[in-house]
């Protein structure tokens, strides 16, 4: 039986470099996801095709191999890909490239035992990614409107408070509550209801910082985290929130209504000496909002 073709045939990407990094051997996997012929790559360099491949980590693992004659892995979690392929699915990963577990090892002169090159091989584990993905996501996104869940705020919160314990860092926390939104469902409907909650979502989560951490905690709920920001900037920061709410209609259709919302503002300090703390402080601010006219900020009672 001839086995020579099963190197070409795999399903796995087969790449074989010697010692200087010039490849000796392209499977058709590498050929078909690449876009480039064997007779094209092989006697180059691989990193005058891949110049990713020109960093510290992948080269120091491709010393190692040549020697010690161990193996190196590149799992997928770690390092996302080797080689930046498109992806081959039809539906949409939530990934830009083909994500990639690799493995490295060595190949012996069979005379001498010299390892005179190194093979590479290139698995597509985009479906995997993509579904562990999803798993991730559901676990820490809310459903309708896509922004953290209450469940996953309270693990941001519990962080963040610990860390402001530790480091003595600034902390400050958002409750806000969309005004008579249950009239919105009564005399528009749960769909248009709905829109709400997503359009607000949406103009809440462009209005703040990358390490802010913003989410629905329930209902018509939501609230933010504010790392390292002091009570002073989090009520302008409120501010900032309430007024990208107010500036535009909520248009849906052939509905356009108006929509507010009402926001308590708690700080870490010596009264607040718990995430419950700092979430219950405030819940009574953005109480006291909505007891006192609505469509307004509220800073918790520090006395």
């Amino acid at each position: 039986m001839d086995f020579s073709q099963i190197p070409y045939q795999i399903n796995i990407g087969l790449v074989i470099v010697d010692r200087d990094l010039k490849v000796i051997f392209w499977n058709n996997w590498m050929a078909m996801h690449s876009g480039i012929k064997d007779e094209e790559i092989i006697g180059h360099n691989l990193l005058e095709f891949y110049s990713n491949l020109d960093n510290v980590r992948f080269l120091k693992n491709f010393r190692s191999v040549i020697s010690f004659g161990n193996l190196s892995f590149f799992s997928q979690k770690l390092h996302k890909y080797l080689f930046p392929f498109n992806t081959t699915t039809s539906f949409d990963t939530g990934f830009e490239y083909m994500q990639q577990n690799c493995t490295m090892g060595p190949m012996r002169d069979k005379d001498n035992g010299e390892i005179n090159s190194v093979y590479l091989t290139v698995q597509d584990v985009t479906d995997l990614a993509s579904y562990e993905k999803k798993l991730v996501e559901a676990n820490m996104l809310d459903g309708l409107t896509g922004v953290f869940n209450r469940k996953y705020l309270n693990s941001v919160i519990e962080k963040e408070f610990e860390r402001h314990v530790r480091y003595s860092r600034a902390l400050c926390f958002l409750m806000l509550d969309i005004d008579f939104f249950k009239n919105i469902n009564d005399n528009y409907g749960h769909q248009f209801g709905d829109f709400v909650l997503k359009e607000l979502s949406a103009r809440i989560s462009s209005a703040l910082r990358d390490v802010d951490s913003f989410g629905r905690y329930g209902g018509e709920e939501f609230c933010c985290v504010l790392p390292e920001t002091d009570i002073k900037f989090a009520v302008a920061v409120a501010e900032r929130l309430r007024q990208v709410v107010v500036d535009e209609k909520f248009i849906n259709g052939s509905s356009s209504i108006d929509v507010t919302i009402s926001i308590g503002v708690s700080a870490s300090c010596d009264k607040v000496s718990t995430p419950e703390m700092l979430i219950r402080s405030a819940d009574e601010a953005l109480y006291k909002a909505k007891e006192t006219g609505r469509n307004k900020v509220v800073m918790m009672d520090e006395e």
